[in-house]
């Protein structure tokens, strides 16, 4: 049985580019579940470990990034407050992709059209690695997360909440 060849993607070929370490890890897409929560499942990793990628636009500076935890909601206040805007909304799905390259599910921190502002939430430098998505449905980049940070010249920040 020989193994599937995993396709690279462009955010895989940028990380190469850079010299960063990091994994490709597939798995088992449901349309029906997009959700962190269902990767995380399917990886059989912590919720903890598995980061949303979540565009947002602020009143003042325009488009910018938020990475975190796949059990937590962005704080639209603490994400205006630390990009400098007075207030924030999330990118309505329709507009991902003209503005990401990437589709909701498959959004990447890594290789977006733009270089936007990118905020990592702080709980990521408390694991050895986290995944995100590698710019496709049904696969997951593993990397350390001080490497992601670094990579998307990101800010570590306070910007959400555990879902309720």
């Amino acid at each position: 049985m020989g193994r599937t060849k995993i396709e690279k993607t462009n955010a895989a070929r940028l990380l190469d580019r850079a010299g960063i370490a990091y994994e490709l890890i597939p798995y088992a897409v449901d349309e029906e579940h997009l959700a962190a929560v269902h990767v995380a499942e399917q990886l059989g990793e912590p919720i903890e470990c598995v980061f949303k990628t979540l565009v947002l636009r602020g009143d003042r500076t325009g488009c910018f990034v938020c990475v975190v935890p796949g059990d937590h909601e962005v704080d639209l206040k603490a994400a205006a407050r630390i990009s400098g805007n007075k207030k924030a909304d999330l990118v309505p799905v329709k507009e991902l992709l003209a503005l990401t390259g990437y589709i909701r599910g498959g959004c990447s921190p890594v290789g977006m059209k733009r270089a936007y502002p990118t905020y990592v939430h702080r709980t990521a430098t408390e694991h050895a690695a986290i995944y995100v998505s590698a710019g496709v449905r049904g696969l997951q980049l593993r990397l350390a997360p001080q490497a992601l940070i670094d990579f998307a010249g990101a800010t570590v920040a306070d910007l959400s909440r555990p879902a309720s």
